[in-house]
């Protein structure tokens, strides 16, 4: 890894969880050292935003698990950015594959969002990813590509500063499946020479690319160790009491 690209550990709680739950896991995590040198980042259901940022540890910060590419509207159960901002979120994540299969987030529409969040104000993890008959297929880059271009159609310049790109393999997410380290690292590298090709040299140097697809404590050091993999974004695992030692990977 770099030594100007800050570890990043990124936490997904999906749709799960309760007040009761958070404030439990939180007061569990406050009690636990984690590497001063790793950025931190917990994705939270929009109702909760304002609490979990309440009771969270000052070092670690919140995010967003979606925002819409609008400031405000008729725009019924969405978020805007500013919304987001104003219940202490400083992060969003943008077109996970859940969002993309689930809900129609098109390439297109992630790479809006995360153009509109950060022109709000906001860093954004907007994601990429693969299913496993691209993989099978050898598009694995192909598809990639496709959802890397969208995003840098409309991120341009310095904002891509405010850019943390994770690489959520569709077929190892929740699956228990995961990319071998070796596999991670050559779509990592892929990914930077498409940075590198397609954006600038400086913006693949420095642009952090995390890892996602059951990550858990007993990987999480293996995965951690290869030179392209500056961090994850974690789903089940980041409702867990010991996610401070995926936090302190690289410890």
């Amino acid at each position: 890894m770099a030594a100007a690209r800050k570890f990043f550990v990124g936490g997904n709680w999906k749709m799960n969880g309760n007040t009761a739950v958070y404030k439990e896991l939180l007061a569990a995590w406050k009690g636990q050292e984690v590497n001063p040198a790793v950025e931190v980042v917990i994705g939270v259901p929009a109702p909760y935003l304002s609490f979990v940022k309440g009771e969270m540890r000052d070092d670690f910060a919140v995010a967003a698990q979606n925002v819409l590419d609008k400031e405000k509207g008729a725009f019924t159960g969405e978020m805007s950015p500013e919304m987001a901002l104003d219940c202490g979120a400083t992060w969003a994540i943008v077109g996970h594959s859940e969002r993309r299969q689930f809900f129609g987030d098109t390439n297109e529409l992630v790479g809006d969002k995360t153009a509109f969040a950060i022109a709000a104000g906001m860093s954004t993890i907007p994601c990429v990813g693969e299913m496993l008959e691209d993989r099978e297929a050898g598009k694995t880059m192909e598809v990639v590509g496709a959802q890397l271009a969208a995003i840098a159609d409309k991120v341009k310049g310095d904002a891509w500063a405010k850019v943390v790109i994770a690489y959520e393999p569709v077929w190892a997410i929740g699956t228990g499946k995961t990319a071998t380290p070796e596999m991670a690292q050559e779509t990592h590298v892929q990914i930077r020479e498409w940075l590198k090709a397609n954006v600038s040299e400086e913006v693949a140097a420095a642009t952090r690319i995390l890892y996602g697809g059951s990550v858990k404590t007993a990987n999480c050091v293996e995965l951690g160790a290869c030179a392209d993999i500056d961090g994850f974004l974690v789903g089940g695992a980041s409702l867990k009491d010991d996610f401070p030692v995926v936090m302190n990977a690289t410890k």
